[in-house]
């Protein structure tokens, strides 16, 4: 495995295991697998509703609390957010079974976010998230939060696969020092991305899936990613992709298949604005 130093020093694994839209009662057994196979980086959110779940199975494994990087996230907070934040946090924590994250992120660029995020820096100095982040901010939303607030986010999760690429947040957090991280990788096998003609003809040449092969470009483009799934045996297959090196030219195969435009939901829709501010979460 390889690791990602954040710009706080702290180190977190490049490759992870994510459980969004894994039934609450399927993630132990899912969680529980995935450790089995070696992953160490768990992401789950409060949002997903299975973190108790998560907790489950991290106790059960027996494995270190040090060997595990655990990240959930923060949903939209009502005010005052600072104290609903803190809440919020201190809930997930509880459904964890831990007495610390290793990283919390803002699931939404949306509500208070300076108030969130002022929480966020609290519990970030306290020890009770050793790194802070956001999720789904575009880059002028990262960038507002960044020159306004005295901790730079450490990590950046956005929607992010060979069909929208992000170059441009991509270099914007590369100058900041904001790791990047995908969220969608394999775009649900959207476009055909499993039987992909372009994709599978690379893994051809070392024995490798589509998925693999797009696993192995986020690894080369130093892109934190967490495919997800409930199978053993992909689960494994997923982890097998440190031993190849896409070419200049195989990269850049895969660059022109970016569309430039999300396949799931923008962020800059009015309805998918009002759709999120309007969820709540039981907590």
């Amino acid at each position: 495995m390889q690791n990602v130093t954040l710009n706080n020093g702290v180190k977190m694994p490049i490759l992870g295991f994510g459980v969004f839209q894994i039934p609450a009662e399927e993630t132990e057994k899912a969680v529980t697998d995935a450790l089995a196979a070696g992953y160490r980086l768990l992401d789950t959110a409060s949002a997903y509703e299975n973190e108790e779940a998560v907790g489950r199975a991290i106790k059960a494994s027996g494995i270190p609390r040090e060997e595990l990087f655990v990240t959930t996230k923060l949903w939209i907070q009502d005010a005052p957010a600072e104290q609903n934040t803190r809440r919020a946090l201190e809930t997930s924590l509880t459904k964890l079974g831990l007495d610390h994250v290793d990283l919390y992120l803002m699931h939404q660029p949306f509500g208070d976010v300076y108030g969130q995020w002022r929480a966020m820096e609290a519990a970030n100095r306290e020890g009770l998230a050793r790194a802070i982040g956001v999720a789904n901010f575009y880059p002028d939303r990262l960038l507002d939060l960044i020159v306004n607030n005295e901790i730079t986010p450490q990590v950046s999760q956005i929607e992010t696969h060979p069909f929208f690429q992000r170059t441009a947040d991509h270099d914007l957090m590369r100058e900041h020092g904001v790791e990047h991280q995908s969220w969608g990788g394999f775009a649900e096998g959207r476009n055909d991305l499993f039987t992909h003609p372009v994709l599978t003809e690379i893994g051809k040449v070392y024995d490798k899936s589509a998925a693999q092969v797009v696993l192995r470009w986020f690894i080369q483009r130093d892109i934190i990613t967490i495919p997800k799934s409930v199978r053993p045996e992909r689960m494994a297959q997923n982890l097998d992709v440190f031993d190849f090196q896409l070419t200049d030219d195989q990269m850049a195969q895969i660059a022109a298949l970016d569309t430039g435009t999300t396949l799931f939901f923008d962020h800059h829709d009015p309805e998918m604005v009002a759709w999120l501010a309007k969820r709540r979460l039981d907590a």
